[in-house]
């Protein structure tokens, strides 16, 4: 249900004087899936006729929770507001839960702040990037996935990246069972004797991927960074016994080692792997974000922006990983909307702290129901130049893609061993 609450609640009224007359009148959730992927983005709606912002607030597992979040409690805090408050807006609806953080309230949240962001650069007439305090950097630089059943199979999609002017590369390789990560399995059969015999097994994983590598480096040469996702799946010293095995293929990164239950141990983890370490797509606020960069276990954060909080959350983030040397590499799979790939752009081309972006190729359909999607060029993204993000949503494609239960949530609670126990994604 669309928010159009009175706005005269004492309990969030404006605080002070506003610069100006405009006023938030209305906020609400639009859920589309053009790609199959449930996406949500929140449309705040202001008193200025025409003037409206959108941003990403896609947790795609839950996005139900975060549409009724959006309209049923976080529109009601805001209405009547002037929209240009956005650092006590966000304070405010994070606050307001007084049990805070997580992806739900932390989608909702970006949803909101993305748009006040989008409002404030139209209003101003700058992209968003500018309003950031303008370019460190032309544009960003991004990475693609190859994956396959076997080797050459994976190769020979990294050689077609590169074809396409890629120059980092992720790789990932099938095994047997169901448990890895990136690619189709080779069998689906682990051990007919085990209690779970399509189960995942680590030994498999540790001796073929380091196998991958060596293949890799043979067959692309140096000139190609390549990069790697665990996702989670491996204890501490595991995790280290990786690392070690791929030190002479000289990844760009190693990502999302152990699961986040054990994100205490990362500064071991780090200080004794000889790749750099990739952590962060789990986090679900910014306390969690700020906790990897500052706590010298983590070479690259990888948080999902949205997950965090938006914007604002996010670029705290990037201030801090400057100060102490940590780089970015903002996660931005297909389950990110164009809007939120556009904040990753953003804080990628004016942050002295970027270190790479993950990139998503997104079909047309997508580009009809986003007009101004960012398209990669050459392994580069560059934001728009009109003024906020430079995106809209037709609201009228976005329905003819009703958004269904997504696929993700049953991929990520069935990685088990070939004992059946239920292993992390």
């Amino acid at each position: 249900m669309q928010q159009t609450v009175n706005p005269s609640d004492p309990a969030f009224a404006q605080p002070w004087p506003a610069r100006d007359d405009v006023r938030i009148t209305a906020v609400r959730a639009i859920v589309t899936a053009p790609a199959g992927i449930p996406l949500v983005v929140v449309k705040v709606e202001t008193s200025d006729d025409g003037l409206y912002g959108l941003g990403c607030a896609t947790f795609t597992q839950r996005w139900r929770a975060v549409v009724t979040y959006v309209e049923e409690h976080m529109a009601r805090l805001v209405i009547g507001r002037y929209p240009g408050d956005i650092e006590d807006l966000a304070r405010m609806v994070r606050f307001n839960s007084y049990w805070r953080e997580g992806p739900v309230g932390n989608n909702a949240l970006s949803g909101l702040d993305e748009a006040l962001w989008d409002i404030a650069g139209k209003r101003a007439g700058m992209p968003v990037h500018e309003m950031l305090g303008g370019k460190a950097r032309a544009a960003a630089d991004t990475y693609l996935h190859a994956g396959g059943r076997t080797i050459d199979e994976t190769l020979e999609q990294a050689e077609r990246l590169r074809e396409r002017g890629l120059r980092h590369i992720r790789l990932q390789l099938g095994q047997s069972g169901s448990g890895h990560y990136g690619s189709r399995p080779t069998s689906p059969i682990t051990d007919p004797s085990a209690p779970y015999p399509g189960g995942w097994r680590v030994g498999e994983y540790l001796y073929r991927t380091p196998e991958l590598f060596a293949a890799a480096r043979e067959r692309l040469g140096d000139d190609i960074e390549l990069l790697h996702d665990v996702h989670s799946r491996l204890t501490p010293k595991q995790a280290v016994t990786l690392a070690r095995s791929l030190e002479p293929y000289r990844l760009f990164f190693l990502e999302d080692v152990i699961a986040p239950e054990h994100w205490d141990r990362l500064p071991e983890v780090c200080a004794a792997s000889p790749v750099p370490i990739a952590v962060g797509e789990l986090t679900t606020s910014v306390t969690d974000a700020a906790r990897l960069v500052l706590g010298g276990g983590v070479d690259f954060i990888r948080s999902h922006v949205s997950d965090i909080g938006g914007l604002t959350a996010a670029r705290k983030i990037a201030a801090a990983a400057e100060l102490v040397g940590v780089r970015t590499a903002w996660h931005g799979p297909g389950d990110t909307s164009p809007i939120g790939a556009a904040a990753n752009v953003a804080l990628d081309v004016t942050s002295p702290a970027f270190g790479i972006q993950e990139g998503h190729i997104y079909p047309e359909q997508m580009h009809d129901v986003f007009p101004g999607t960012l398209r990669i060029e050459n392994g580069w993204l560059t934001p728009n130049e009109t003024p906020g993000w430079g995106i809209d949503i037709d609201e009228a494609a976005a329905a003819r893609f009703p958004a269904t239960t997504s696929v993700h949530d049953e991929w990520a609670a069935r990685v088990r061993g070939i004992d059946g126990g239920m292993i992390a994604p």
